[in-house]
C-alpha cells in the first residue's frame, strides 16, 4: 500500500471516529401494541446508582413462567408491555448478577389500573448486593494487577492484560462449573470501557508527536538556562515553571520525556547532580498538571466521568495549584540547597554552550507555527466547547486530523508515534475496575467511606483528598483514580452540598500530587527514572520517597486549604 493511501486512511478513520462520538446514536426499541398497557420503574443499587441489564419479568402467582420480559436500559429503567388478558394476582421479578433477586407482588390498584388499559410506574426499586465466589475471585485479580504494577514485575500493560484475561477466563471457562464464577461478559466489559479517555489520549499523542519533531521542548530548556543567567537557583524555578505550562497544555508524561534529556545535559555542564533539576522538575509536572483536563491521564478519567470541562479545572484548580506550586518551589530550593551551591560559579565555557545551542534548535518552524495556530484553536474548543456539547475527545481528534491534513508528515512515523501500549494498558485497567465495579467491591468501599464522613462535607473533602494522596504513594495513580471514581460518585450524590463536584477536584488534587510521594506514584515520574538511569543516575525508591513525600504533604496541605475556602 502507497504512503498516500495509508495517510489519507488515517484520516477517514480519525474523522469517522470522530462523527461516532458525536452523532445521537440511539437504540431503537421495538413499539408496544397500541392497547397494551406498560408497566414501568427504575431499579438501583444502594449507592443509588443505576443498575443496568437487570432481567424483569411479569409472573402470574400460580405460573412460573413469565408472562412478559425485558432488560433495564444504561439508565436502569424498564417497560414492560402487560398481556391484555390480566390474571387476578402479578408479581414482577428483577433478577441481575451479583444482586439478590427481588419479587414484588402488584396490589389490587396496580391491577385494576392495568386492565383499564392505563400506563403505571412502579416505585424504584432497589437491588441488594449479593457477595458470592466472584467478588473474591475479582477482588484477587484487581489487588494481584495493583501489585504487579507497584513492585514492577510485569510491564503496566502486561499486568492490566492478565488481569483482563483473568477475569475472562474465570466468566467463560468458570462458568459451566458453577454459576458463582461469573463475573460480567465480553460485552458487560465493554460498558466500563471509556472510550472518550481512549480517544482523547491518542489525539493529543499525534498532536505531540507533530510538535515533538520541532525541537521547541529543547528550545525551552536551553533557553530557560540563557535567562537565568548562570544562576542555578534560578535555573532551577524557571525549569520548574517551564514544566508545569508545558504540563497543563499538553501531559505530564510526555513533558518530562522530552524535557529530561536536555535538562541532564544542562546539569552536567553546569558541574551539578542532574537529580538537583529533575526531581523539582517531575513534581512541577505532578502538581501543575492538575489544572487544565489533559494535563494528566487521571484528570482525563476524572473528567470523562463527572462530565467536567477544560474551564472546570482551569477555573476550580489553577488558584490551588499557583498556592501549591509556590510552596514546592520554596521547598525544592532549602532542599536542594548544597546542591545549588555547589555547581559550577562561572557557568557553562562558551564552547560547550555552543553546542547546546547546536542542539537546542527548532528545526522545523513552519510546523512549529502551523502547530501553534491548530492547538490555540482546540483550546478554545476545550474552553468553549461544552456550549455546543463538544467533548473533548472529539476536538482532541479533529485538531489531530486538521494538523495532519496541514502538515503532511510521514504517516508512518505518525502511526509509531502513537503510543499503542499506554492505549491498551487504559482498556485492560478499564476492564479490570469493571469487574470489580461489577461483584460490588467498589460499592463496598463507598459504603464504608460513606458511613464514616456520614453527611460531613468538609470531613468528606479531607478524607478524599488525603486517601486519595496517600494511597497514591502504594498504589499507581492512574489505576486508583479509576477504581475510586465510582466511589466519589456515590458520595457526590448523597453528601448535601458536594453536588458542586467539589469531592471530583479532591480526588484529582490528591491523586496527582501524591503521585510525587513515591516513584511508583505517577508515570511521569517513572519516565524520569527510566531516562535518567540510561544517563547513568539512579533514582531509586527510597531516593524518591525522601526527596517526594514531604513534596506530598506541603503542595496537598496547600491544595486542599483553597478547596476548603473556595467550595466551603
Amino acid at each position: 500500500m502507497h504512503k498516500p493511501l495509508r495517510f489519507y486512511g488515517l484520516i477517514a478513520f480519525l474523522l469517522l471516529i470522530g462523527l461516532m462520538m458525536v452523532l445521537p446514536w440511539q437504540k431503537v426499541q421495538g413499539q408496544a401494541s397500541e392497547n397494551s398497557p406498560l408497566l414501568t420503574g427504575s431499579v438501583y443499587d444502594r449507592q443509588e446508582q443505576m443498575v443496568a441489564d437487570a432481567r424483569v419479568s411479569l409472573h402470574a402467582a400460580e405460573n412460573d413462567d413469565a408472562l412478559t420480559e425485558t432488560r433495564t436500559q444504561p439508565d436502569g429503567r424498564y417497560t414492560l408491555n402487560v398481556p391484555t388478558i390480566i390474571p387476578e394476582q402479578l408479581t414482577v421479578r428483577i433478577e441481575r448478577e451479583h444482586f439478590q433477586p427481588v419479587i414484588m407482588p402488584l396490589d389490587t390498584a396496580v391491577i385494576q389500573s392495568l386492565r383499564a388499559g392505563q400506563p403505571v410506574v412502579l416505585s424504584n426499586t432497589i437491588m441488594q448486593r449479593q457477595v458470592t465466589l466472584s467478588f473474591w475471585i475479582a477482588a484477587l485479580i484487581f489487588i494481584g494487577m495493583l501489585l504487579l504494577i507497584a513492585f514492577g514485575k510485569l510491564h503496566n500493560t502486561l499486568a492490566a492484560l492478565l488481569g483482563m484475561s483473568l477475569v475472562f477466563a474465570v466468566s467463560y471457562l468458570g462458568r459451566p462449573l458453577s454459576e458463582e464464577f461469573y463475573i460480567f461478559s465480553f460485552q458487560g466489559a465493554l460498558r466500563y470501557i471509556d472510550w472518550n479517555v481512549i480517544f482523547l489520549i491518542m489525539g493529543m499523542m499525534i498532536i505531540i508527536a507533530v510538535v515533538e519533531r520541532t525541537g521547541v521542548f529543547q528550545w525551552l530548556a536551553f533557553n530557560a538556562y540563557r535567562l537565568s543567567g548562570g544562576r542555578i537557583w534560578l535555573l532551577m524555578v524557571i525549569l520548574m515553571i517551564v514544566t508545569g505550562i508545558a504540563s497543563a497544555t499538553l501531559d505530564n508524561v510526555t513533558t518530562m520525556l522530552l524535557m529530561t534529556p536536555i535538562t541532564v545535559q544542562i546539569a552536567l555542564a553546569l558541574g551539578i547532580n542532574p537529580l538537583a533539576l529533575l526531581i523539582p522538575e517531575v513534581f512541577a509536572s505532578n502538581v501543575v498538571g492538575i489544572s487544565t483536563l489533559i494535563g494528566t491521564p487521571t484528570n482525563i478519567l476524572i473528567g470523562s466521568y463527572a462530565h467536567l470541562s477544560f474551564n472546570d479545572f482551569l477555573t476550580n484548580l489553577t488558584p490551588g495549584v499557583l498556592l501549591a506550586m509556590v510552596g514546592l518551589i520554596i521547598y525544592c530550593q532549602f532542599t536542594y540547597r548544597h546542591e545549588l551551591r555547589s555547581g559550577s560559579k562561572g557557568g557553562i565555557s562558551s564552547l560547550l554552550l555552543d553546542k547546546l545551542a547546536e542542539r537546542a534548535q527548532i528545526t522545523e518552524p513552519e510546523h512549529l507555527k502551523k502547530a501553534g495556530i491548530v492547538g490555540a484553536f482546540m483550546l478554545v474548543l476545550f474552553i468553549a466547547g461544552e456550549l455546543i456539547h463538544l467533548i473533548p475527545a472529539v476536538t482532541a481528534l479533529m485538531g489531530a486530523t486538521a494538523l495532519l491534513v496541514w502538515i503532511r508528515p510521514d504517516i508512518e512515523e505518525m502511526i509509531e508515534a502513537v503510543d499503542w501500549t499506554t492505549l491498551v494498558f487504559f482498556i485492560g485497567l478499564f476492564v479490570v475496575v469493571g469487574a470489580v465495579q461489577e461483584v460490588g467491591l467498589i460499592s463496598l468501599i463507598a459504603d464504608g467511606i460513606g458511613q464514616l464522613v456520614g453527611s460531613n462535607l468538609l470531613l468528606a473533602v479531607l478524607v478524599v483528598t488525603w486517601f486519595s494522596a496517600l494511597l497514591s504513594t502504594v498504589i499507581a495513580n492512574i489505576p486508583f483514580t479509576a477504581a475510586m471514581l465510582p466511589v466519589v460518585g456515590y458520595l457526590t450524590a448523597t453528601i448535601p452540598g458536594a453536588q458542586s463536584n467539589v469531592l471530583f477536584y479532591c480526588l484529582s488534587v490528591g491523586s496527582a500530587m501524591g503521585g510525587n510521594g513515591s516513584l511508583i506514584g505517577a508515570s511521569a515520574n517513572m519516565v524520569t527514572s527510566g531516562i535518567a538511569e540510561r544517563a547513568g543516575y539512579t533514582i531509586s525508591y527510597a531516593y524518591f520517597f525522601r526527596k517526594g513525600f514531604p513534596a506530598l504533604l506541603i503542595t496537598v496541605s496547600l491544595a486542599t486549604l483553597w478547596l476548603i475556602f473556595h467550595f466551603l
